[in-house]
């Protein structure tokens, strides 16, 4: 005959184990609860804004300018951090290898794409897929300028000399692979002319040969532009872009003189962050530069300083820079540029 040996009391002591165990998890829960409470909302503490160039420059003035407004709708200050060198690319590879929390963004320019594409051997970041865009905010329009004593009255004038005479037309820039020089040698390759680069470094040497007549024009920025040209100092032969600009409505466009697309080689401005930023991180920063960009005292400020506002959300931002590589490396190899 077969004898049952199961305990009566083994239901209760089931019963037991099972209540021990949900104590336990609800112990564990009560536990964990206030750290997941305790997790502060982004962000709770200054974000630091990085530049690649010095204090005083365009791309410092539009990031302080930004940064001032993207603090209010943040609840934090926006610090300004700037660290020059090696093109924006020292800048560039500090924020590639920042925490990914929202706490280290950089504003980028031409630089972010072009680097890559002109020093392969030395900078080995990838421009979209080592970084998280966020928005783009404006583009700088360059204008191509002349001492105010220079004997080129158009563009038309100096492109003429420069097709009768190879390399007789010098021009000026704050170095290789930066935004004059490109937009200069897209010019050489669209007037089918041969012109002799005259590297500085900066901006402001290259513009004190042109006002003085020693080098025959350059492509520069309209920020800081202004004073020269009404100080009587330079003229402006063609603005590079497609639609004439309210600060330089008598100056036809490099479009109207037969030059079409210079405007999608203007130098971009916009934040990105490191790679794997999260979406609810670059989301609020997002929303933090659009309602900065919408502000019209903010709009008026770009415009006062030669930006022209243009917008782009994270998406689109991060196409967009996709298809602005593609158009820089096609010039970059047909024109065979090399990095100093």
């Amino acid at each position: 005959m077969r004898t049952d040996r199961t305990s009566p009391d083994a239901p209760r002591h089931a019963s037991r184990r099972a209540v021990l165990r949900l104590t336990c998890l609800a112990s564990a829960l009560v536990a964990v609860a206030p750290l997941a409470l305790a997790q502060p909302a982004y962000p709770d503490r200054p974000v630091r804004l990085v530049v690649g160039y010095s204090a005083g420059g365009p791309t410092d003035v539009l990031a302080r300018v930004l940064g001032q407004d993207m603090a209010l709708a943040l609840g934090q200050p926006v610090v300004v951090d700037n660290k020059p060198g090696a093109n924006g690319n020292i800048a560039t590879e500090f924020v590639q290898h920042a925490a990914p929390d929202g706490y280290t963004v950089i504003m980028n320019t031409i630089s972010h794409n072009v680097n890559p594409l002109l020093q392969p051997e030395r900078v080995k970041y990838d421009p979209v897929k080592d970084f998280t865009p966020i928005a783009q905010v404006a583009v700088l329009p360059q204008i191509i300028v002349v001492g105010a004593d220079s004997p080129y009255r158009t563009l038309d004038d100096l492109v003429k000399k420069a097709q009768a005479r190879p390399e007789a037309v010098t021009y000026g820039t704050a170095g290789v692979g930066g935004s004059a020089h490109l937009a200069a040698v897209l010019l050489e390759q669209r007037s089918k002319a041969r012109m002799n680069h005259i590297p500085f470094k900066g901006n402001a040497p290259a513009l004190t040969e042109v006002m003085s007549g020693r080098v025959d024009f350059m492509f520069f920025p309209m920020i800081g532009a202004a004073e020269y040209v009404n100080a009587g100092k330079l003229r402006v032969l063609a603005v590079a872009a497609a639609k004439r600009h309210p600060d330089y409505p008598g100056v036809p466009t490099t479009t109207e003189l037969g030059y079409a697309g210079f405007e999608d080689y203007a130098q971009p401005i916009g934040f990105i962050g490191p790679a794997g930023l999260p979406a609810p991180v670059v989301d609020k920063l997002d929303k933090a530069i659009a309602a900065a960009l919408a502000r019209p005292a903010t709009e008026a400020r770009l415009k006062s300083l030669g930006a022209e506002v243009k917008y782009r959300g994270p998406a689109d931002y991060r196409t967009w820079l996709g298809q602005d590589r593609a158009r820089w490396a096609q010039l970059i190899q047909s024109a065979n540029i090399k990095a100093e």
